[in-house]
């Protein structure tokens, strides 16, 4: 369970394990009236916050695309979020085990997303972890489960209780009492679909930042765009930065964003469906690739299956550049990623 969609309240993460490397350049705020300079903005979306940097020649138009693909997110989060209470998830968890539940085609892409990445990580993505709905790792709402708290919510753990029909464009839940988290695969769908809004509106150029997955465009003042990975063993630190141009997406998970210290333990938001208990085999996991379906939810499953599965899942997926750090401090980069970064 990612909780990555909690909206209203913005999620303290200790670090973001990508970030843009902007630089010194000359901005204009967005609803500047000054014209000169990339436009950015941030707003506090899917439990973090999300910055946009748009390189456009002409302001009026960059601050327009802006506020439209900011309302196109909102719209989604709203549709996505577990935390909304008239949400379709939401409304797919209330109607588990009793009807199948009409969504939107975006909703149903999601929710496709999410069930062929339980089959192919073997149920280490699980879409249905939302049942494990009694850890909290908020500051001030910190909650451990019982052990028998966990057990009895494990057994409506089961990613293939979702049954979705394209045909009729509906999703449902075999069983009573089960709920949908898609924190861990949704955010990079509504940042991509942000982006489209961006390019829709005549913008060429630009970069979404949300809470380290990081969807680029263009080129930024005619030089790459360059991101930052920083260290999961020590993430005040970076590894170096990769420099993009063009259509790319940076997308990262770890121990590290949210969770606290109980009894010696560090407990935090990724939680292993097998178990119901927080993952413990990898500190942190950044992935490279040109499109977001290569890799949207594989941060998660790779924390779950563990640092030992990393080698062998990047080279079943060439086109992806992986980092992982596991848990004992041991750093492995596939060689394409250790090619990419370059020193900072």
């Amino acid at each position: 369970m990612t909780n990555a969609l909690q909206s209203g309240r913005l999620s303290r993460r200790r670090f973001a394990l990508a970030l843009p490397l902007l630089g010194a350049l000359p901005w204009a705020a967005y609803g500047s009236a000054v014209a000169a300079g990339p436009q950015r903005a941030s707003r506090n979306l899917m439990g973090t916050r999300v910055d946009i940097v748009v390189d456009a020649p002409d302001a009026r138009l960059a601050q327009a695309a802006i506020a439209k693909s900011f309302a196109e997110m909102q719209r989604l989060e709203a549709l996505l979020s577990r935390y909304h209470a008239d949400s379709v998830v939401r409304r797919i968890g209330a109607a588990a085990g009793h009807a199948p539940v009409p969504v939107v085609p975006e909703v149903l892409a999601v929710l496709h997303s999410a069930a062929r990445m339980y089959r192919e990580s073997a149920g280490a993505f699980d879409p249905t972890v939302g049942a494990l709905d009694g850890w909290h790792f908020e500051p001030g709402q910190q909650a451990v489960p019982t052990p028998a708290a966990i057990a009895q919510a494990l057994r409506r753990v089961d990613g293939q209780a979702l049954r979705l029909d394209a045909q009729a464009g509906t999703a449902y839940l075999a069983r009573p009492g089960m709920a949908l988290d898609l924190g861990g695969i949704a955010k990079l769908p509504i940042l991509a679909a942000g982006l489209r809004v961006l390019q829709h509106e005549g913008v060429e150029n630009a970069l979404l930042n949300g809470g380290g997955d990081v969807l680029t465009a263009g080129r930024l003042q005619g030089r790459p765009w360059r991101v930052g990975v920083r260290d999961p063993r020590a993430p005040a630190q970076l590894l170096g930065a990769i420099a993009i141009e063009g259509r790319a997406v940076v997308a990262s998970s770890g121990d590290y964003e949210r969770g606290f210290v109980r009894g010696g333990r560090r407990l935090h938001h990724v939680l292993d469906p097998h178990t119901g208990w927080p993952t413990t085999g990898v500190h942190g996991v950044a992935l490279f690739a040109r499109d977001v379906e290569a890799v949207n939810g594989w941060g998660t499953a790779l924390m779950v299956q563990g640092a030992a599965a990393v080698p062998a899942w990047s080279a079943r997926h060439p086109g992806v550049a992986v980092l992982a750090a596991a848990g004992d401090g041991t750093l492995w980069q596939s060689p394409d990623m250790a090619a990419l970064l370059q020193a900072v």
